[in-house]
């Protein structure tokens, strides 16, 4: 997988070598992060989670397989690279459907500078173009207005709603769908 590059935004697929700046941004927005994080319901709670490489590894596999692609947001600032967030093009489909989801998350520090709707465009960009993916959807929480924002502003239209959709934070939560789709695929 290439990069995708926007001026001082970079999305890469996360390495071995990351761990380090990976755990650091992970460490400093547990809390805030929290309350949007997937987990797991009961019938999957005795598995363990994979470890950073596990991690690392499942995402190259997936990568590699076109299933999912997940990576690194890093932001270069005065020739600083630092990873201040995840951004992943997951459930995707080619045939009849050719679709996918983005799901994403940021470093708080970051946060609310136009960085995540930048990566979700970018995403998009190669989804479509790259892909010639139809259609992607973006799942979010009804309250977690920050990212309604940035599904607004990276030109993407709600849809409807999906009645607990996704275990997070504990349950299973309500979401809001949010949809763009590519005016090239007939």
């Amino acid at each position: 997988m290439k990069k995708l590059i926007d001026h001082e935004i970079t999305l890469k697929p996360i390495r071995f070598r990351d761990k380090a700046a990976w755990d650091a941004v992970r460490a400093v927005n547990r809390d805030w992060l929290s309350p949007w994080e997937a987990t797991r319901p009961h019938i999957d709670s005795n598995t363990p989670l994979p470890s950073y490489y596990g991690m690392v590894l499942q995402l190259n596999k997936e990568i590699r397989a076109l299933r999912s692609i997940s990576l690194g947001i890093w932001l270069t600032e005065n020739k600083n690279e630092m990873l201040i967030g995840q951004i992943t093009l997951g459930g995707i489909i080619f045939g009849a459907m050719r679709g996918a989801h983005i799901g994403y998350w940021i470093d708080q520090r970051f946060a609310s500078r136009g960085h995540t709707t930048r990566a979700v465009k970018l995403l998009t960009k190669f989804g479509f173009e790259t892909l010639k993916l139809h259609r992607i959807e973006i799942n979010l929480r009804p309250e977690n207005e920050a990212s309604k924002k940035v599904a607004i502003k990276a030109g993407f239209e709600l849809e409807g709603a999906r009645n607990n959709y996704l275990h997070i934070a504990g349950d299973w939560r309500n979401h809001i769908t949010f949809v763009k789709e590519n005016p090239e695929i007939k």
